[in-house]
């Protein structure tokens, strides 16, 4: 199992009431983060108090929401222009149908006599 590291001193912790650098290391919520800063482009490897941690993750998520919301009107709008285009075809495909049986149930006369 590897090594939990300390906090540094001097910060309190609000759940235990105690300096962090002597309870963080015993703590559940005291973990390693890795990954993609959400604010920037740095890239974080750092043990956080989970608790710490909500409003950065909450950032990521609503940015991982809004790019699913924009994925979800792409798609949208390319089934709606698929739809729109088949009634299209629909449409045509039906009128000249009906053209063809009116010219066979009702043929020309010919003016010719």
């Amino acid at each position: 199992m590897p090594q939990i590291p300390h906090a540094e001193e001097g910060l309190v912790c609000p759940l235990h009431q105690k300096d962090m650098s002597t309870v963080c290391h015993k703590c559940p919520w005291w973990m390693q983060v890795r990954g993609k800063n959400p604010q920037g482009e740095d890239m974080i490897d750092e043990w956080r108090c989970a608790v710490a941690l909500l409003p950065l993750l909450l950032i990521e998520n609503a940015q991982v929401a809004r790019g699913t919301v924009q994925a979800m009107e792409m798609l949208r709008n390319g089934v709606v222009e698929s739809v729109v285009h088949a009634v299209k075809v629909a449409e045509h495909e039906t009128t000249r149908r009906l053209l063809d049986e009116s010219q066979h149930q009702y043929p020309r006369q010919s003016s010719i006599r």
